[in-house]
């Protein structure tokens, strides 16, 4: 059970809001991962997608977490493909 339990505490959330935090950043990622293929196949389509949905989730975990994993700065570079 520990296994399900321990990083969720690690970053102050139970396992059901860690779930639900997890899913709000993958469901988008896979999303805008679909947007940026078809980006690559016609590319005026979606062209800032993947980039803006980048800056947004990025802020969102670093700005809004409770908890910095020690060692670890919230300062990382981004390259943009789109």
């Amino acid at each position: 059970m520990r296994l399900f339990t321990e990083h969720p505490e690690e970053v102050g959330e139970t396992y059901g809001e860690h779930f639900a935090m997890a899913s709000s950043f993958g469901i988008p990622m896979i999303l805008a991962g679909f947007a940026c293929l078809l980006h690559g196949f016609f590319p005026f389509l979606f062209e800032k997608t993947g980039s803006n949905l980048v800056r947004k989730l990025y802020g969102r975990m670093v700005t809004h977490r409770i908890k910095q994993p020690e060692g670890e700065s919230p300062e990382v570079e981004l390259e943009w493909c789109i």
